[in-house]
């Protein structure tokens, strides 16, 4: 079947799939604390979302990321990954992976390994452990590093993602930059996203990274480097320490002249942009037939109308998030 070609040219070759909108953390930039979650029954089964994912394959996807809320809290998701995990065997798939906030990784890395996962993205925006109970509002630090050991010792290659948050963990930069080196990890720093409504206000936690990457080159020696994984992260290496240190800038710097990226929630709903609210319903044609025609044409349609990208403001004092959803909805 023919590659997934976007109106400008790029080819959609990587598909993030949320396969629930449940956490049990409630970080505080990315969602309330009483927050009302989708009843089960509105969730695609494990065996619609691998059908979906199936069907993304044979239009050329080549990635697939398994995102939240938090993946390992869907029960028997290990199901779903070990299905997948076929097409890497086979070489359908360059690469299965998935981002996590790391609390499960102590029991599953060794099983996520089994299954050809090899590189995942953990979420760790302090290395404090007050700091960190604190911006999760329900996490423990000692699990995910617990899991992280897990995680190395199965072999998994480690990324960290930090939000660079404003009054935070602005003073922690260093530390991180230094642990991940010890450690063999490589690093993201993340601006805030304004999606979804949450209790605190955007603009005070907004720390742009052009400030952030300004600090660290007065401490550190970065050398560019072409590597790219597939995301909209721009990244260096760290000569001090051998590991990349990556950027993602989607309000200081717009990244989607390259964008190859579409994203299906555990709903089936396929998001052509995180930054957009315009989506194509894909469970109606999923479930209308036991074949994959329906499913492809409305596949086709909603790469038809793709954007060229986003629109993420957050300087607006009082306005409204750029996009309703919660950033777990959709996944990172």
């Amino acid at each position: 079947m023919s590659q997934l070609i976007d109106p400008f040219g790029r080819a959609v070759s990587y598909l993030r799939v949320s396969v629930t909108d449940r956490c049990n953390y409630r970080c505080q930039y990315c969602m309330s604390e009483n927050m009302n979650f989708l009843p089960k029954s509105d969730l695609l089964t494990l065996e619609e979302l691998d059908r979906l994912c199936n069907a993304f394959i044979r239009r050329g996807v080549d990635k697939i990321r398994l995102t939240g809320g938090e993946p390992l809290v869907r029960r028997n998701v290990m199901s779903l990954i070990r299905s997948l995990g076929e097409h890497v065997k086979t070489g359908n798939l360059k690469e299965l992976t998935l981002t996590t906030n790391g609390s499960q990784l102590a029991k599953y890395a060794h099983e996520l390994a089994d299954c050809g996962v090899k590189r995942i993205n953990v979420s760790l925006d302090s290395l404090n452990a007050e700091k960190f109970q604190s911006i999760t509002r329900w996490g423990n630090l000692e699990d995910v590093l617990d899991g992280l050991a897990q995680a190395k010792d199965a072999g998994l290659e480690v990324k960290i993602n930090t939000v660079a948050l404003k009054d935070f963990n602005e003073n922690e930069v260093d530390d991180i930059i230094s642990w991940c080196g010890d450690e063999g990890f490589d690093l993201t720093f993340i601006e805030t996203m304004p999606m979804g409504e949450i209790e605190d206000d955007r603009t005070d936690q907004y720390l742009p990274l052009s400030i952030l990457s300004d600090r660290i080159r007065s401490q550190w020696t970065l050398e560019e480097t072409p590597y790219k994984t597939g995301g909209p992260a721009n990244y260096c290496k760290v000569k001090e320490t051998g590991k990349r240190i990556g950027f993602i800038t989607p309000l200081s710097h717009n990244f989607c002249e390259s964008c190859n990226r579409v994203r299906l929630t555990c709903t089936g709903q396929l998001y052509m942009c995180l930054g957009q609210d315009d989506q194509k319903d894909l469970l109606s044609p999923l479930r209308m037939s036991e074949g994959d025609d329906l499913l492809m044409a409305a596949i086709d349609e909603a790469i038809g109308n793709k954007p060229k990208g986003h629109d993420f403001i957050i300087d607006r004092q009082g306005a409204a998030p750029a996009v309703a959803r919660h950033m777990s909805v959709t996944g990172g």
